[in-house]
């Protein structure tokens, strides 16, 4: 019986398709960028909740919150009666997935990643999710040739501004980016380099001694949220700092949290950073 089977699979080979639910008119929304897209493609009508990160667009806040997105909670989820439910895939925790996908309600996993490709993908699968596949055609493309313009625009640059992305300052003590983060990704987009993507993954805190020699071209914090907002004269005062070029030319960036998600509005904010990432010349301190 199995080589019948196996016979049959290779004379009718079975194409992979995306799951599609084009009917769902009662979806939970997990993830910022995954709710923005799914009001970019005209279907936001259709959500009835979303997860604590989901701020844009403003009308999105109306509605009932399950919770932050990696503390979610099965019964949270299930107690608005979804009929659809489109997640990051780096929500959690780990058992909540598992128990949404053991429930009888359909559950689509959006991959989470910090590339234009990755933005692409997330708006062309939640198209196929939703059934607005011509919408989806319609966002990719804009957001395509969005990218593009930009590309563009950086490749005619002569210089690449070198940028320390602090998560948190914890006393003098900072927590920085390194590779594969949001931070990261936006840095890279926006025609700039992460001093710290090549030195470790994710965020840490990490030494005065690194930080000195890291020496940025400019200090990107984000905007918004109170333990985020350390104050751009106390950062680059800090001892491992003072000296760099980003504190000798007082070269502060902050940026939309909403930057770190990758959704629809990505290459917009990486156009605006781009632009605030713009090289000073190198100035001296009066001796």
């Amino acid at each position: 019986m199995k080589y019948f089977l196996a016979a049959l699979a290779v004379a009718f080979p079975v194409t992979a398709q995306a799951e599609s639910y084009p009917n769902a008119t009662s979806i939970v929304s997990i993830g910022g960028p995954v709710t923005e897209v799914i009001y970019a493609l005209g279907a936001g009508h259709r959500i009835v909740a979303r997860d604590t990160t989901s701020h844009f667009p403003s009308e999105v806040e109306a509605l009932p919150d399950v919770g932050y997105m990696r503390q979610l909670s099965a019964e949270g989820v299930l107690s608005v009666s979804p009929d659809l439910i489109v997640t990051r895939d780096t929500a959690g925790p780990p058992e909540t997935l598992d128990q949404l996908r053991a429930a009888s309600v359909p559950l689509v996993e959006i991959h989470d990643g910090f590339t234009k490709e990755s933005v692409l993908n997330t708006v062309d699968n939640i198209g196929e999710a939703l059934g607005k596949q011509d919408a989806a055609a319609t966002l990719h493309k804009q957001i395509e040739d969005a990218f593009g313009a930009l590309e563009t625009d950086i490749a005619q640059q002569k210089t690449t501004s070198r940028v320390l992305f602090i998560l948190s300052n914890q006393g003098g003590r900072l927590n920085v980016a390194g590779r594969n983060t949001g931070a990261d990704g936006i840095i890279t987009l926006a025609g700039g380099e992460n001093v710290m993507g090549a030195a470790y993954e994710g965020y840490k805190i990490i030494s005065d001694e690194a930080l000195i020699e890291a020496a940025p071209d400019v200090v990107l914090m984000m905007t918004g949220r109170e333990d985020h907002a350390g104050r751009k004269e106390e950062i680059l005062a800090l001892p491992s700092l003072a000296h760099s070029p980003a504190a000798l030319n007082g070269s502060f960036v902050t940026i939309d949290p909403a930057a770190l998600g990758f959704g629809p509005r990505t290459a917009q904010f990486a156009r605006t950073l781009n632009a605030a990432l713009a090289p000073k010349p190198i100035a001296t301190k009066a001796q």
